[in-house]
């Protein structure tokens, strides 16, 4: 791994000209960490805490209709990722479109295909607006035997770890069918996949540096305003949301890479079946965020290495 990444926006129609917008994860080599070591026992305790303190949250938790993800940016080479239902795996609407956009960028990176301005348009248009027929159109292209084949090079499905990110048809009728082996489902997700997809892209580990950058790219500046991002947008520019979501009848889905020049430096990825799924998606953005402000990381830091109380006091 070269000596440093970052996450860069760029403006040229096939995403691939001279940055104009960059956001950094300054790590260092030798300093990345696999996702799967990024877990925390204070960031699962206090997400714990915050999503159980709403009642009807609680009883879709407990009904394994709700999972919730989160990743702490703020200080990356020690990331902390925390989870509630991390491995249940849920239909997922659009979201797993990003499942689409990795093959295509593994198909020009094997040479398969392309890297040309008409593909980024596409994947833009499949991405930040949801197109149902670009994605149809795409899927059609690659084949979903080859997302099938991507996802599990990267490990993005795993069925003794409770499935994963999953794409096995495409999002109109017609067309090759692939479910998946544990719940019959073709467009699907758990968060801990969803937020291991991010953290890797982020930190330049999917394809290659180039490749991440290029994804990044694709999944910045969203051009839908529902969900997380109608919360978010309030408060940083577009530039520094990498984003994809999903909605169809009760099932409602978001997932967001936030990195601005403030504290906000975090993934969250959630899956919801709710009819009340996209206000309980805005409403999760502030709550997530409490636990996620330095005040409260500085206050919870204090409370740990506070020395405990002498025997019989």
């Amino acid at each position: 791994m070269t000596s440093s990444f970052f996450i860069t926006t760029q403006y040229s129609s096939a995403g691939a000209g001279d940055p104009e917008h960059s956001r950094p994860l300054p790590l260092q080599a030798g300093q990345y960490r696999p996702f799967a070591e990024t877990a925390d026992e204070a960031l699962q305790s206090a997400l714990e805490r915050a999503l159980g303190k709403k009642r009807s949250w609680r009883a879709l938790i407990e009904q394994d209709k709700m999972a919730v993800g989160v990743v702490d940016l703020s200080n990356p080479p020690v990331a902390r990722f925390a989870s509630v239902n991390g491995w249940t795996m849920m239909y997922a609407a659009s979201l797993p479109k990003i499942a689409v956009l990795l093959t295509a960028y593994q198909n020009v990176e094997d040479g398969l295909l392309q890297d040309t301005p008409d593909l980024h348009e596409w994947l833009a248009q499949m991405i930040r607006r949801s197109s149902n027929y670009a994605a149809s159109y795409l899927i059609d292209f690659i084949g979903v035997k080859r997302i099938e084949d991507v996802l599990q090079r990267y490990r993005f499905y795993i069925p003794e770890n409770g499935g994963g990110i999953w794409l096995g048809a495409r999002y109109e009728h017609g067309g090759e069918r692939n479910p998946e082996t544990l719940k019959g489902l073709y467009h699907a997700a758990t968060v801990f996949q969803i937020c291991r997809f991010y953290y890797s892209l982020a930190n330049g580990e999917l394809i290659s540096q180039e490749r991440s950058r290029q994804m990044l790219e694709i999944l910045s500046r969203p051009a839908l305003h529902d969900k997380f991002a109608s919360v978010l947008e309030k408060h940083v520019s577009p530039d520094s949301l990498f984003r994809k979501s999903g909605d169809w009848d009760n099932y409602f889905s978001d997932s967001v890479l936030v990195y601005d020049d403030g504290w906000r430096k975090y993934i969250l990825a959630a899956l919801i079946e709710d009819k009340n799924g996209e206000r309980i998606l805005r409403d999760l953005v502030s709550v997530v965020e409490e636990i996620l402000k330095p005040s409260y990381i500085k206050a919870c830091s204090r409370r740990q290495t506070k020395a405990p109380p002498r025997p019989g006091s």
